[in-house]
């Protein structure tokens, strides 16, 4: 899947209302990540890291 347009160097994206994190270029399933662009809940991590997703509380979910 491609990555959404206002996280083009973005790999992680976090859901604010799950703390759930997804990995943008594993995920096979767009519904998911095209649904939390819409709702605006959304939330990138500086560093792009998994690791840093971890230490703000969000959780990985495999899509």
């Amino acid at each position: 899947m491609d990555r959404p347009a206002r996280f083009e160097h973005h790999r992680f994206v976090g859901d604010k209302r799950t703390l759930r994190v997804y990995d943008v270029d594993e995920a096979t399933d767009e519904t998911v990540i095209d649904e939390l662009m819409a709702s605006g809940h959304y939330l990138c991590f500086g560093p792009d890291t998994l690791a840093e997703a971890r230490n703000r509380g969000f959780r990985l979910r495999s899509i």
